[in-house]
């Protein structure tokens, strides 16, 4: 690992020289995994490439620095909300294997190693998506949140650099959403800028792409994500923000207060979608009632506004849940988020770190593309193929269609004694 120099002090020709990163090169988790090198970095902690020799293939590995571990609060925290990650299976959502402390107390997450881009970098590479391509890539997004919603988890740092795009089943385009539940895990390092006050606490995230009802600190519920969506979608396909400030807190102030320059004015060489400007008004209205209330519902207004032949729209809509049963569970999951706590889990044993095994990004994922699997249900289902061919043990008609042939059957029973009774007088 090559050291970073700092520039040469003022008096004589010393230079200071970075420490050493204590994980590079180490092996951890009593040589599960052995560390190659840091791949990123951040006021939290850092992000590792790691090498796992029994599954024979790489991971990242997610470190906090080892300064929160006297925090018995976020730690707690931390814990929690990443055994809830755990146990999210949509494809869209960047895989858990393992978490919890190594020896020096530092909270890890091992998680499925990808390559590719972040929505961010795309952007800045490339300049503006076209439209299609942008629906294309929120709706899988869409998807992956959907899922989190209705197991009571929000994302609550929704931003381009937690949307990434990588090659998976021979799709291009294939959106890996990254760190759910980590936005309430936060300190005072962190850079200014990152951080907001709330009635609970800190809470992590970015004031570019709050939500309205996160920026004034209230409790959030899953529209909160469906705004920082919209927001993330602006970007994608004018290469600027809804709103033009300096600082944090003018964006803060502007996400509460005024409404977002209209697509028409921010991007005016740029032809969209009749009726685009209207689904993002919706998705970023301040207020959550007037909003798209679920990310599904979100996704399916993306969709209508799409060419309808379109194959990557479609594809992408097979990773969205049933959009009655996503509408219908809307209501019920806000009344968990009344106390914006993670929801409780009933296992406290560690997932499975014998998951799939991605060696490369580029190979195929089985179960990845619901669309390429004629059996799949869903985002979070098996396939919907029967495993078991002697029939024994299928599902049952429900109670009240049972009480009701019980009732009919009774009534012919009774007509007919009735007939026996006529005939026998």
């Amino acid at each position: 690992m090559h050291s970073v120099v700092a520039p040469a002090a003022r008096r004589g020709h010393s230079r200071s020289v970075r420490p050493p990163d204590p994980y590079v090169g180490k092996e951890i988790l009593s040589g599960q995994y052995r560390v190659l090198e840091r791949i990123g970095s951040g006021g939290m902690g850092a992000v590792y490439k790691a090498q796992q020799p029994s599954m024979d293939r790489f991971v990242a590995v997610k470190i906090l620095h080892s300064k929160f571990t006297n925090r018995k609060d976020l730690v707690s925290r931390f814990r929690r909300e990443a055994r809830a990650m755990s146990h999210l299976t949509h494809p869209n959502t960047a895989k858990v294997y393992l978490f919890g402390q190594l020896e020096d107390n530092a909270c890890y997450i091992v998680m499925e190693y990808l390559e590719g881009k972040n929505l961010g970098q795309v952007v800045r590479q490339t300049g503006p998506l076209p439209s299609s391509r942008a629906f294309a890539v929120l709706i899988q997004a869409c998807g992956a949140l959907e899922e989190a919603h209705q197991k009571g988890i929000i994302h609550r740092d929704l931003k381009p650099e937690n949307i990434f795009l990588c090659q998976m089943g021979g799709i291009k385009d294939f959106v890996k959403v990254l760190d759910f539940g980590l936005a309430k895990v936060t300190e005072r390092e962190m850079q200014p800028g990152s951080l907001i006050l709330t009635q609970e606490g800190m809470v992590f995230g970015t004031p570019e792409f709050m939500s309205p009802e996160q920026a004034q600190g209230k409790t959030l519920d899953p529209r909160s994500d469906v705004y920082s969506l919209a927001v993330i979608l602006y970007e994608l396909v004018t290469g600027k923000l809804p709103f033009d400030a300096r600082t944090p807190m003018e964006y803060i102030t502007l996400h509460v207060q005024n409404t977002p320059i209209p697509l028409a004015r921010r991007a005016p060489d740029r032809e969209f979608p009749a009726g685009f400007q209207e689904v993002l008004s919706r998705a970023m209205a301040k207020n959550p009632e007037e909003r798209f209330q679920s990310a599904a519902e979100f996704a399916t207004a993306l969709r209508d506004l799409a060419d309808p032949g379109d194959p990557e729209i479609a594809q992408a809509m097979n990773a969205i849940p049933d959009n009655t049963l996503a509408m219908a569970a809307t209501q019920p999951a806000r009344q968990a988020f009344k106390s914006d706590q993670p929801p409780a889990v009933t296992s406290e044993r560690p997932p499975d770190v014998a998951g799939p095994a991605y060696r490369a990004p580029a190979e195929p994922v089985p179960g990845a593309n619901p669309s390429r699997d004629p059996g799949s249900k869903g985002p979070s289902g098996p396939p919907a193929v029967s495993r078991n061919p002697s029939g024994v043990g299928r599902p049952g008609l429900p109670v009240t269609a049972l009480v009701a042939i019980g009732v009919v059957i009774g009534l012919a029973v009774a007509l007919a004694l009735l007939q026996v009774l006529k005939v026998a007088n």
